[in-house]
Formats: C-alpha cells, structure tokens, sequence
C-alpha cells in the first residue's frame, strides 16, 4: 500500500471512499466534506486546511482519514485551549496541528475509514498522521468524536483520551410517539404535552421535508436563520447557502429539513441528517419567536421521525441539560490525541486522567436526574 496526503478530496474518488463510509452516515461522505471544499466552509480563511489522507493497494482506495492542517480552535467542540496556553507560555507553538473530525460537527462517527479488521490500513494511517505532524512542526494530532471501536483502537496504541458527555435519545422499539411517553414519568409526559400543544394553540404549520421536497426559498430562508443564529451569539457562520443546496442535491434522502410557517411566511427551521441508523440534529434559527417552537422542532419531530423510520438513535448536538426533562440522556464521547513533545506528553495524559474523573462524576450525577420511569431506565 501506499499513502497520499490530499488537499482537497475531490482528488480522491467519490465511490471508493463511500464504499468505505460504515453506515451510511451523511456527515462522512464524501458528497459532505467536499461540499464545505466547493463553498468556502473550510479552508485558509477558516484555519481548516484539507490533508485527507489516503491509502491505496494499485489504483484502489483501500483506507482514508478526513484530516484537517488547523491554524485555530474554532469548530472543534473538544476545547483544547489551556494546551494551547501551556505551550505557547512555554515558547513553543500550538499551530498548526492536524486534526481529523468532522469540521463544526460534534458527532460521533469514523474517522479512519477502512474495511472492518483491516488492522494493517488503521496503523498505516495514524503513523501517517503522525508522520505529517512531525513533517510540519505540529503539536500533535486529534481525532475528535471517533466511533466506541476506533477510540479503543487508539487506546490500545498508547494515544491519550479525552471525555466529554452529550445528550442522546434511544428508540427502545416505540409504535409511536404516545408510546415514548408512556415510558416518562407523569410529570415530564404532562411537561412534553404541553409543550407541544403551546406550539399548535400558536398557530403554527410545521413541514417536515427531505432534498427533493425542499425548495430553493425553503433553502433561502433557512440559511436566513442559520446566520441570524451566529448574529446573534456572535459566532462565524461558516456554512452558507450553496453548501445546503449541494448537499440537500446530493444526498436528498439523508436531510431532514424542518419549517415552521406562521401566517403565511416561513420564520423558522431546524435542519437533521441521517444516516441507516442515526438522526444528527445540526442547526436551528428563527426570525420570530414563539413559545416551545424550539423544542418541537429540534426535538420532538426529530424524536416522531426516528419512530417513524425506525432509527435507533437520535444525536441532537452538543450540550444542554435541558433535554434531559425531554427524554435524551447522557452518553459518554470521546477524543484521541497524539502530543509531539516528550516534555508535554506526561502531563497532558495527568490531565486527561482528571479530566477523565470529573466528567465520570458529572455522568453518573446526570443519569439519577432519569426522565423515565424506573421500569423503562
């Protein structure tokens, strides 16, 4: 085999690397990451450099990594910026660094694509990774929200792990939404209800669509709340109207597109992707508020589709213990680091042991706070 590091995948063909994406998960396709390429998502201005890498046996694709050069923290969701202060006080630089995640996108999934127990192609890629790193002077390299499977993998070769806990929905086979709440208890089942009769006393008409049914106003609008969002938090809205269109063209059957119409104008959205087995909550706006409209549209249409389609599972995004009351509960994710710098190495991994030992203490103090009822947890 031999490797190659690219700086755009549409250097590396889109078939080859979908035959090696694990559940047909939409964040990790190809069609996805080169869209954010093909409209400035990524890039120089963002500090998101593409260096995929790539391993072939002849002319075949038989691994791949989605790697990124970065020159920045931003759009990672793994906070790293107390290494950045401790090497910087030290002298020594933090940027770049490589990291291997999906950009702006705090879900779970691959990040080292390869046919399952090819164990020689996941070591060819992380000593590839880590050969670059040390090619370009690089702190270290981070693979960011890696499968259960890979992050053990990574263990098992002496990486350093990091933990953190999300907030994720389980279909435990429900026939229906009613069924879910038949499994809370009463106080949080009456609490949903109301929610969601709050949102059909306002007078809004909520439309559940995917990429084929989803207009170019529709898309206009969307991306209309999207950016209002990151106005108003102060944030780079580093998605942009090309991007949805492109991805909704390319995989229309992974997107989930919700509006919400009041009197006659479109004045909220929330947008999901799924894959075979998983909904992926990403992002919600709105020009006007109405009561509950948040919850219904980021939560509870998420959850009736899951029913509907028989997902198993439902990642609505990072943080917020407030969607606990609303039936998700915490699930441990993780990270995987290699530091280059001996000196650094040693008391990294002490601090990744604490950090280890708190989040498990927040974990454990979050599951007793259960909306199900004690037969159903």
């Amino acid at each position: 085999m031999k490797a190659e590091i690219h700086t755009s995948i549409d250097e590396i063909e889109p078939q080859q690397w979908n035959r090696l994406v694990d559940d047909n998960n939409p964040l990790i396709r190809h069609e996805f990451l080169a869209a954010m390429e093909h409209h400035s998502c990524v890039g120089e201005r963002l500090g998101w450099l593409p260096r995929h890498i790539a391993l072939y046996d002849a002319d075949e694709l038989v691994a791949a990594m989605p790697l990124y050069e970065k020159h920045n923290s931003y759009g990672e969701f793994v906070f790293d910026h107390q290494w950045e202060s401790a090497w910087e006080s030290s002298g020594r630089n933090y940027f770049p660094k490589l990291v291997s995640a999906v950009p702006y996108t705090p879900a779970t999934g691959q990040r080292m694509l390869f046919h399952s127990g090819d164990q020689e192609s996941q070591r060819m890629l992380t000593d590839t990774a880590v050969a670059l790193a040390v090619s370009i002077n690089a702190s270290g390299v981070h693979i960011l929200f890696p499968t259960e499977n890979q992050q053990q993998q990574l263990d098992s070769i002496g990486w350093l792990s990091r933990h953190d806990v999300q907030f994720h929905w389980h279909n435990h086979a429900y026939a229906d939404f009613d069924d879910f709440l038949s499994r809370l208890t009463v106080r949080k089942r009456k609490m949903i209800r109301k929610e969601r009769e709050a949102v059909v006393k306002s007078g809004v008409n909520l439309r559940q669509l995917d990429g084929h049914s989803a207009s170019h106003a529709d898309w206009q609008a969307f991306t209309r709340f999207y950016e209002k969002t990151f106005d108003e938090k102060w944030g780079l809205a580093t998605f942009n109207l090309g991007f949805f269109e492109e991805v909704a063209q390319k995989m229309p059957d992974n997107i989930i597109l919700v509006l919400a119409d009041l009197d006659g104008e479109c004045i909220a959205g929330s947008l999901m992707y799924c894959s075979n087995t998983t909904l992926y909550g990403r992002h919600w706006g709105c020009s006007q508020q109405v009561d509950m409209l948040h919850f219904e549209a980021c939560y509870y249409q998420g959850i009736e589709f899951c029913i509907r389609r028989g997902l198993t599972s439902f990642e609505p995004g990072a943080q917020g213990e407030h969607k606990i009351p609303r039936g998700f509960l915490p699930v441990a994710t993780t990270s995987a680091h290699w530091v280059n710098d001996d000196e650094f190495r040693e008391p990294v991994r002490q601090w990744t042991l604490h950090e280890q030992a708190a989040v498990a203490a927040y974990h454990d103090e979050l599951r007793l706070r259960s909306p199900y009822r004690e037969e159903n947890s």
